[in-house]
């Protein structure tokens, strides 16, 4: 019995984040934190939501639900990376003498 073998879809491309201008308030800088934070969270949810289906036979595919998984993973490491160089940078700032 031969089973039917759908065509593996590309990934939406990652929509670029805009910095905030220079000269700008600490509350656009918060916002495009929050933002960035939300979309982080949102695709981890996303990929929740893929295995969820998987493992309930809802029809999602594996390679679907993989695919979902590992992005949610990039995006954390990269969300945990610029954390890390933001905390640097800062630490750096307040090592400087005036």
């Amino acid at each position: 019995m031969a089973l039917p073998i759908s065509p593996i879809a590309f990934p939406a491309p990652v929509q670029p984040v805009e910095a905030p201008k220079a000269g700008g308030s600490s509350d656009e800088f918060r916002g495009l934190l929050e933002g960035a934070i939300r979309k982080v969270d949102d695709t981890r949810h996303q990929a929740a939501q893929a295995v969820e289906g998987f493992l309930s036979g809802d029809g999602q595919e594996l390679h679907s639900a993989i695919m979902a998984v590992q992005r949610a993973d990039l995006a954390f490491e990269l969300g945990l990376q610029v954390r890390n160089k933001v905390i640097a940078a800062y630490q750096e700032v307040m090592k400087m003498q005036l």
